[in-house]
């Protein structure tokens, strides 16, 4: 064996009870399993890790990531690593770097610089998702990158390079035109579809344009992940929607950051989990994700209406430029609650400025933009308005305005699984990007007792491997990949925070990827041991 980790508390992420045994390594896999007490000789290695005390469980996957270009600039990328993440899957939210033409390839940049920065610092030597994929797998001189990433064909992006901004129906041959693209990216390797329909232009398709894609989603073995039309005033409905869409599609459903935010949803989660237990209960293949925080994190421009955002970035900012269309735009977002703030008039003591573009901004950081207003001695729409100009649309903001009570009935539902949804720029970003995993296991279970320890790494692993169809991962099992973390139940917890979101977490001394040390007592090692984790499955 190449290493056994000895006296493990083993939670094998199936969640039934854990048990202590030796796990043993060789070659990438896990080669044996020995229980305490079983019969004949425990397994040897030339390197033996004693886990006395630790919990061993598979590597955790986080089913919403904006790493996109995160894994291509920076081998570390600890903000992952170090909550024991081997997988994380991209292309979220409908916007993302692949399938693209020079054209799309530059506006898609633009359109998400809050996300992920505007990429100059990157060679985009990449135009399909197989290419992509590949300059993962050769990223850093052919070593690889920091973690395991899979990737969602973006729907929006597809309909920017085949219908451009508008907001209008697609026509005959540019719905052949997206339907070629997400079957090409299926074939090559993208493990399903992703949507953000409050973002523009993924959501000017209508549900006969999505469904039609979903079916060639389906025929691939994919899944579909909307962000779908509201998260406030029409929730509910906005979720009906996509289950309807997704059975009338024969597709599988899983959804993003299912969260029920805003005043209208305060207490309303058994509401939600009612129509999925509904839904499930008549054959529906439904999952969901969603982060252990109450606040969202997004871009403010997101917050205009739909109809404001057509055309791309520079309408965007002619309009913006404009005063008349200006009011235009104010009185939708604080009167008449834009689609883009789903259909809340906006709350601007609850947007707090997280990121900018343009440095010398950086002074608005960590403050709402009401309280930026007060200080400036103006109202917040005159702000917001200025802010939006003078960092070109790259502001990111985190909202507040979330339910407890709902984070933790969604979380203990049967098809739960974690995703972080983090963003990694700006000066403060949302502490789930560095966090969300030992919150987890820390507040949610060992403080809260909201899941049990097996049920928790369950909701991790297993499950999102199932959803991902990995056939060899999600498990501590025999022939598995040795993608595995070792945590202590006793301190894991999240480091980061509000005031200090790049904290790493606590507790978390080793993670291994294919068996070998990404991080090591505590530290991260120089190891790049992830590589693009590609469906396998064709027509």
């Amino acid at each position: 064996m190449d290493l056994v980790i000895r006296d493990a508390r083993v939670i094998d992420g199936t969640a039934s009870p854990s048990y202590r045994a030796d796990v043993a390594v060789r070659d990438g896999r896990i080669a044996e399993i020995h229980r305490e007490g079983a019969p004949g000789p425990r397994p040897t290695a030339a390197r033996i890790l004693d886990a006395d005390g630790l919990a061993l469980s598979p590597g955790f996957i986080d089913m919403h990531a904006h790493s996109d270009l995160a894994l291509l600039r920076d081998p570390d990328h600890s903000a992952k690593a170090a909550q024991g993440v081997t997988l994380e899957v991209l292309g979220q939210d409908g916007l993302s770097y692949a399938p693209v033409d020079d054209r799309t390839r530059a506006e898609v940049r633009r359109a998400i610089t809050g996300w992920n920065g505007d990429g100059s610092d990157i060679d985009f030597d990449w135009r399909t998702v197989g290419e992509y994929l590949d300059r993962l797998d050769r990223n850093f001189g052919g070593q690889g990158i920091a973690v395991n990433a899979a990737y969602l064909v973006p729907q929006g992006t597809v309909r920017m390079y085949a219908v451009g901004w508008d907001d209008r129906p697609a026509t005959d041959t540019e719905l052949t035109r997206m339907k070629q693209l997400v079957a090409q990216s299926m074939e090559e390797g993208a493990v399903g579809m992703s949507s953000g329909l409050t973002y523009t232009p993924g959501m000017y398709a209508d549900d006969a344009e999505l469904t039609e894609l979903c079916r060639v989603v389906a025929a691939h073995g994919g899944y579909y992940c909307p962000h779908h039309r509201s998260y406030g005033a029409g929730a509910l409905e906005a979720y009906e929607e996509m289950v309807q869409l997704t059975r009338t599609a024969d597709c599988a459903l899983h959804l993003a950051h299912a969260t029920m935010n805003f005043g209208v949803n305060k207490d309303r989660a058994p509401d939600l989990l009612a129509l999925l237990d509904r839904a499930l209960d008549a054959g529906a293949d439904i999952s969901l994700d969603t982060y252990p925080y109450t606040p969202g994190c997004t871009t403010l421009v997101a917050m205009l209406p739909s109809w404001a955002s057509e055309g791309g970035p520079e309408p965007i900012l002619a309009r913006l430029a404009d005063d008349a269309t200006a009011a235009r735009i104010r009185h939708d977002m604080e009167v008449v609650g834009s689609d883009g703030c789903h259909g809340v008039p906006i709350e601007w003591d609850a947007i707090e400025i997280s990121g900018v573009s343009v440095p010398g901004l950086s002074t608005l950081v960590g403050r709402t933009v009401a309280e930026s207003a007060r200080l400036r001695g103006e109202e917040p729409w005159v702000t917001a308005r200025q802010l939006l100009l003078d960092d070109r649309l790259g502001t990111t903001i985190l909202q507040h305005v979330g339910h407890e009570e709902n984070v933790r009935q969604i979380m203990r539902h049967r098809v739960h699984t974690g995703g972080s949804d983090g963003i990694l720029q700006g000066d403060k970003p949302h502490p789930r990007a560095y966090g969300t995993f030992p919150q987890y296991l820390g507040r949610y279970t060992r403080e809260l007792g909201i899941l049990s320890l097996e049920e928790c790494v369950a909701h991790l692993t297993s499950r999102p491997a199932a959803r991902l169809r990995l056939a060899d991962r999600g498990l501590v099992r025999e022939g598995y990949r040795a993608d595995l973390v070792l945590f202590d139940p006793s301190t894991v917890a999240a480091g980061s925070t509000f005031d200090e979101p790049r904290t790493l977490p606590v507790g978390i001394p080793h993670v291994l990827i294919d068996g070998r040390f990404v991080i090591e007592d505590g530290k991260r090692t120089q190891v790049l041991a992830g590589r693009s984790v590609r469906s396998a499955r064709r027509p």
